[in-house]
């Protein structure tokens, strides 16, 4: 009976880091409204600066529960910069935790508030974030031959006008790599092989456009590309096979001790342009991931696994970077819900910011 009230009580450490990232989505959703109904008749990058701080003090703390709370080893590899450039990311997919480990990077570059990311469509139904990604510069894209070129351009290209800094997120595989979804691989494989593309094993066949849209739009606005290859330990089982990589509620239980991530700088001279040249270039950066993922998780020599080559740096990130960030929205969020006005402006808040947000994404989508 103990021993199931531990275990119990160990899988609900997840629960409140959820509650208050969830639980101050009104408040920060208020205190953002509020400014873009007062930035209205002012310059777009007014608003964009301070929408970044604003974005800044959010995931801040959604950091120090999926670094600090859950004291998960970052270990870096490859050449990040220290100071924040314009660039576009591309990384492998495999989990939910995917997003938080963009953000990771980006914070230390002091560049979090500038992260904005390529979405799927589907996500533009989430409860208030839906909507707010959006509006900070998000870009929701069909996976199929509804993918909009025109209006990610667009999006890209008004961005550029107002002078937005640029950190853009990019998964190419289009959907996670799941070792317990075989079919999914095995589609990827299939069209790769169709395509006269080297067969992957440790990512998904990367689809082009979306790649291509951001970094032809930005080509004279970016410094670089990031190219990012993430490797959680403890994802092999006692066969030596892969298994899934943690969901976001596995990862806050601190089932992940310690995140691989090799980050390659590259030169805008050395991308070609013409989407056909680009799409082989790309499948050739994911066969470089595909052997950096091989060596870490089937490498014969023992000692080889679980790491990426070259040197590496274990970075931790500092309580002084996100610490104020949960206090300041906490404390505003609580002091919203001690009275009874507060507690009805939140809930309304939840009810009708959501339902406006769908309405408003709806339509410009």
């Amino acid at each position: 009976m103990l021993l199931s009230l531990l275990l119990h009580s160990y899988s609900l450490r997840y629960v409140l880091p959820a509650a208050v990232m969830v639980g101050v989505a009104p408040t920060y959703v208020l205190a953002w409204g509020t400014w873009r109904l007062l930035s209205a008749l002012l310059p777009a990058r007014f608003y964009h600066q301070v929408d970044d701080r604003l974005y800044l003090l959010y995931q801040s703390m959604v950091l120090f529960f999926f670094e600090n709370y859950t004291c998960v080893q970052i270990i870096l590899y490859g050449n990040l910069p220290k100071t924040k450039e314009n660039v576009v990311c591309i990384s492998n997919h495999q989990c939910t935790v995917d997003w938080v480990i963009a953000n990771m990077l980006a914070i230390r570059q002091n560049a979090l508030g500038h992260v904005r990311y390529v979405l799927k469509i589907g996500l533009k139904w989430l409860p208030l974030y839906g909507w707010y990604f959006y509006e900070h510069g998000g870009i929701y894209v069909h996976r199929s031959a509804r993918f909009n070129e025109k209006e990610m351009k667009s999006k890209l290209q008004a961005q550029t006008e107002a002078k937005t800094p640029m950190h853009l997120i990019i998964f190419p595989e289009g959907t996670r790599y799941d070792p317990e979804k075989p079919k999914t691989i095995a589609d990827s494989q299939a069209y790769a092989e169709q395509e006269g593309l080297t067969v992957l094993k440790h990512v998904l066949t990367p689809r082009v456009k979306a790649t291509h849209v951001a970094i032809d739009s930005l080509r004279n606005y970016l410094d670089a590309v990031y190219d990012i290859t993430i490797a959680f330990e403890g994802t092999v089982d006692h066969k030596g096979e892969r298994t899934a990589p943690p969901a976001m509620t596995d990862f806050l239980c601190k089932t992940c001790p310690r995140i691989h991530i090799y980050v390659d700088r590259i030169e805008l001279k050395d991308i070609p342009k013409e989407q056909k040249c680009m799409k082989r270039w790309l499948h050739e950066r994911f066969e470089i991931k595909d052997k950096l993922l091989t060596e870490f998780y089937d490498a014969k020599n023992s000692k080889r696994r679980n790491k990426f080559p070259g040197k590496c740096v274990h970075s931790k990130l500092s309580l002084k970077k996100t610490l104020p960030s949960l206090l300041f929205l906490s404390t505003l969020t609580a002091i919203m819900l001690l009275s009874e006005s507060g507690r009805k402006l939140y809930v309304k808040t939840w009810l009708y910011g959501t339902l406006f947000g769908w309405l408003t994404v709806s339509i410009k989508i």
